[in-house]
């Protein structure tokens, strides 16, 4: 088997082996309401530059970057019924990159010989999902709690390191009573747990067992999503909110999250609490952004503590935390305990799919279940059996 190292991990530019792993799998690549009918706008995932657009009708399209004719920068161009035309000479391509007219072009078109690439799009969950892979596309994965009956939020955050150091961290309970201390988590940081993780038929799934032998269970679905439950902050949400989040690089050196969050809210109740998230991001969009404190912070020029006012406080303690390691995090150099273990099995199923894609064997097929165990880590919730085999596990 073909040995996987931290660097092939990282990296996920064309031709990569964890680009080519990524690839196979549906990317969320913008938010569903950052694109209205008849506009288009450039994108660049894994380091690939391409054009997405919505049509007049509203169905998304992802095409070529760049016009096959002079290399013009399409998404600068007209958006024309569902086809996109380029600003420069006025050739127009559908959705799925074939090129239509050629208007100067009078007596000799070529227009149906010329091809710019194209990517299957779909729309769920308030995201835009782009397939990049080869060959034959699967079906976008359906995930059924997060179509039950509420209010749907979806929003995109960008931090500047490498993906994989965001993707570590969603399965690193232990860092909860410290890089979260005073947040919506303090709820569970009465003490630090024991972490414990187990592999499963979709990824990872990671127990954190507290003092008072509750249990909280945090979900990774290979390769790249997080599912949990958190406490809400408005009053009339009535359970914990239900997180998925999807970590898409930009390139190796900067990456999108992005989050989709069901809240439980009575039917009367919701118009109030949409309101209210609304506000709440617009106050804090006219805030110092993100990244601006984090290296203020970590230049030593504020602290976390200075700014736990913040609506956004639980995003900027892991930005510093991942910042703080570097851009590209050094594994080489590290010192893993036994509350690493989840992350430690994050990393083998990785390594074993990476091998498997380089040795021209078919990676596992994960299968992502309908529904989650979702214990939130409180005495209310505890399964005294779950509790003790935890216990006998993180021994």
């Amino acid at each position: 088997m073909t040995k996987i190292d931290f660097d092939t991990m990282m990296k996920t530019g064309a031709g990569t082996l964890a680009g080519r792993y990524l690839r196979r799998f549906w990317q969320p690549v913008l938010l569903a309401d950052d694109l209205k009918p008849g506009f288009a706008m450039p994108l660049k995932i894994m380091g690939d530059e391409f054009t997405l657009y919505r049509g007049e009708g509203g169905t998304p399209h992802a095409v070529a970057h760049r016009c096959a004719h002079r290399g013009a920068q399409l998404s600068v161009g007209f958006v024309e019924d569902d086809c996109i035309r380029c600003l420069y000479h006025g050739w127009k391509y559908d959705g799925a990159g074939n090129c239509v007219e050629q208007p100067a072009e009078h007596e000799h078109s070529f227009a149906d010989k010329v091809k710019i690439k194209a990517y299957p799009v779909q729309e769920y969950l308030g995201m835009i999902f782009v397939y990049m892979g080869e060959g034959a596309v699967p079906e976008l994965p359906r995930l059924p709690e997060m179509e039950a009956d509420g209010v749907l939020d979806a929003y995109m955050y960008v931090r500047e390191c490498n993906y994989f150091q965001n993707i570590e961290n969603g399965v690193d309970e232990a860092h909860l009573p410290f890089t979260h201390r005073s947040s919506a988590f303090d709820v569970l940081n009465h003490d630090v747990p024991k972490v414990r993780g187990e592999i499963t038929d979709y990824g990872v799934v990671q127990y954190g067992l507290r003092s008072n032998e509750a249990v909280r269970l945090t979900h990774f679905l290979m390769p790249n999503i997080l599912t949990f439950v958190h406490p809400a902050s408005d009053p009339v949400v009535t359970e914990w909110a239900l997180y998925m989040s999807w970590r898409v690089p930009i390139d190796d050196a900067i990456h999108k999250s992005f989050v989709v969050e069901l809240f439980t809210v009575a039917p009367e109740e919701r118009a109030g609490f949409v309101a209210r998230r609304r506000a709440g991001k617009a106050k804090t969009a006219e805030l110092i952004p993100t990244a601006e404190i984090a290296r203020q912070i970590l230049a030593g020029k504020l602290r976390l503590r200075d700014v736990a006012h913040r609506p956004d406080i639980v995003n900027l303690q892991d930005h510093v935390a991942q910042t703080a390691q570097g851009v590209f995090a050094d594994r080489d150099a590290e010192c893993l305990g036994s509350s690493d273990h989840a992350v430690k099995l994050l990393r083998q199923l990785w390594m074993q799919d990476l091998s498997d894609l380089a040795d021209g064997r078919e990676p596992k097929r994960w299968v992502y279940p309908d529904r989650l165990r979702r214990p939130r880590g409180l005495n209310e919730d505890a399964s005294a059996a779950e509790a003790a085999a935890i216990a006998q596990m993180a021994v």
